[in-house]
């Protein structure tokens, strides 16, 4: 079978099974699988032995099942780093890169040693991302997943960083008393726990506790920005992506635990998904 067939077949079934961006999936999963790109795809006139037409297949009824692609094809591409996934690690978001880009913004161009903590890590992006784009920096990652920590050291490995340290641990509990940093930045969990199995089934493939943020969905937050102002140098600021209708909720903890110039900035639909609070 020619590939472009393939690719055709593909994108009719993931249509017909609702999957939103089926051409974008089928495409994805065709080079991803053939070791291709998409140029090479549309262009050349390549033909698919019988043995990877049935391995094709059985990715694309994974995907029909729900299994997220990234899953299937093992990794996710994110602020120009490849950051490897599977089950049992969050999957980076597009909003999440937002974040990161706002971080990079406030923390360029500050004096003296730069010292960033990721809280909930997960599979390490944004501390990769961070880690790479300041390479002087010094860029702690932490969570309670053995899985999701493994994940993150790979991808560091991978994307030759050596700044970015990831450690086990609950939050702040196992940071020194008087440590400081110029940056406090989280993806929590933050998914009402009684709103989680009624979420989109490709969801339901990540980890529970990556998305349960407790009965309001707040539980994290109430912790982390409780702790926050102690470790943040002057001028230090906390930066945490927040679920669409946190906003309010949010900026009353952060004001009464001291921090300023709280700002939110909005996501690619017009959500207000990212929380900026300042220690003066």
């Amino acid at each position: 079978m020619r590939a472009l067939d393939k690719l055709k077949e593909l994108s009719l079934l993931f249509k017909r099974e609702g999957i939103e961006d089926h051409a974008k999936e089928a495409t994805t999963l065709l080079i991803e699988t053939l070791s291709i790109d998409k140029v090479a795809l549309h262009t050349s006139p390549l033909d698919i032995d019988e043995k990877i037409s049935v391995a094709i297949d059985s990715y694309a009824a994974r995907r029909v099942r729900g299994e997220p692609l990234q899953y299937i094809i093992g990794h996710v591409d994110f602020f120009g780093l490849r950051i490897d996934v599977g089950k049992g690690v969050l999957i980076p978001r597009p909003e999440t890169e937002l974040m990161v880009e706002e971080a990079i913004r406030l923390i360029t161009g500050r004096d003296g040693s730069l010292a960033v903590l990721d809280l909930c890590t997960g599979s390490g992006c944004i501390a990769i991302a961070l880690a790479k784009e300041f390479p002087h920096a010094v860029v702690l990652g932490i969570d309670r997943s053995d899985k999701a920590l493994s994940y993150a050291r790979r991808n560091a490995q991978c994307n030759g960083i050596d700044n970015a340290l990831f450690i086990k641990g609950d939050l702040f509990a196992l940071i020194k008393a008087d440590a400081r940093f110029d940056c406090i930045i989280s993806n929590p969990p933050y998914i009402r726990t009684e709103d989680i199995f009624g979420l989109q089934k490709e969801i339901a493939y990540e980890p529970i506790e990556a998305l349960d943020g407790g009965e309001d969905g707040l539980f994290f937050y109430r912790r982390i920005l409780a702790a926050a102002p102690r470790h943040l140098k002057k001028n230090g600021i906390v930066i945490l992506e927040i679920g669409f209708d946190q906003a309010d909720d949010i900026r009353r903890l952060a004001s009464q635990h001291g921090l300023n110039n709280i700002v939110f900035m909005k996501d690619y639909a017009g959500v207000e998904r990212i929380f900026i609070g300042e220690v003066l």
